[in-house]
């Protein structure tokens, strides 16, 4: 089969509509692009329907396996001239692979059936974050640290924007992400018994003086404006982060991977 090489195919354009979240809404579909991207939504599960591939961008040798793995799932395989592909891409450097799959529908009841039995679970509530690149990050930290689960509250960007699927390098697919209300997540948490840790400047407390080794959700919010009234009155703690310097707070995925590391630490160690 040839390979797709117009712009103006329809297949192309659905492609980069997909890249705003009105399109993705409307067809309930999101894009995977990268080798390691797509290689983790095939471990985790996640159907890919089709793939557009370009294997002049391809940087190694491992994509014709990752192909022909797709290919026995059923997944269609389109080929893509250069020009195409890179009008495809969302990215500068594209490396050849880009994936349609269908968005996944998480709920807190889905994740308390995934919760370990006789062993503290492990969360992080991440409420109105803006930048798509923290998302990501905080989802690929929630992975390193072993966590059960991400719930996203209010949100203010897409899990399925394609800065997230790249910032989290995959690590979407690997463990449950809910999106939910504060509402919701807040019965949820305590229905649960789960203990809330609630980062804010405002206390006396440090992060390093909480037990976590006991069910707890370390709750973030956005660095502009921090979590609500409603958060910080309901959390069971409340910590902060030393700033020993001239700045006053640290980019929220930094300081959700500083508390999921001590929540390991402490959890390694027996505290």
């Amino acid at each position: 089969m040839l390979p797709i090489s117009s712009l103006d195919n329809p297949k192309i354009k659905e492609l980069v509509a997909l890249r705003e979240k009105r399109c993705r809404d409307k067809t309930e579909r999101f894009l995977i692009e990268g080798y390691r991207e797509l290689l983790r939504a095939h471990d985790g599960g996640v159907p890919i329907e089709q793939l557009y591939i370009c294997p002049e961008l391809f940087l190694g040798e491992n994509e014709t396996s990752l192909i022909d793995k797709f290919r026995l799932q059923g997944t269609q395989i389109f080929s893509c001239t250069t020009k195409v592909f890179h009008k495809s891409s969302y990215r500068d450097r594209p490396d050849g692979l880009i994936g349609v799959a269908k968005t996944m529908q998480y709920s807190l009841q889905d994740l308390e059936k995934k919760l370990p039995q006789g062993k503290a679970p492990l969360l992080v509530v991440a409420v109105n974050i803006e930048k798509p690149g923290n998302l990501g990050t905080i989802l690929r930290s929630s992975d390193a640290a072993g966590a059960h689960g991400v719930i996203v509250c209010d949100r203010c960007t897409d899990v399925y924007n394609p800065n997230v699927v790249r910032a989290s390098v995959g690590t979407l697919f690997t463990l449950p992400v809910v999106e939910t209300t504060t509402a919701a997540a807040l019965t949820w948490l305590k229905d649960n018994k789960i203990h809330t840790i609630a980062t804010t400047p405002s206390t006396d407390k440090f992060y390093s003086d909480i037990n976590l080794t006991q069910p707890s959700a370390i709750i973030v919010g956005a660095e502009q404006i921090g979590l609500s009234d409603l958060w910080l009155e309901s959390a069971d703690y409340k910590v902060k982060i030393p700033m020993l310097g001239v700045a006053d707070s640290l980019n929220v995925a930094m300081a959700t991977t500083i508390l999921l590391y001590e929540a390991v630490r402490q959890r390694k160690s027996g505290r």
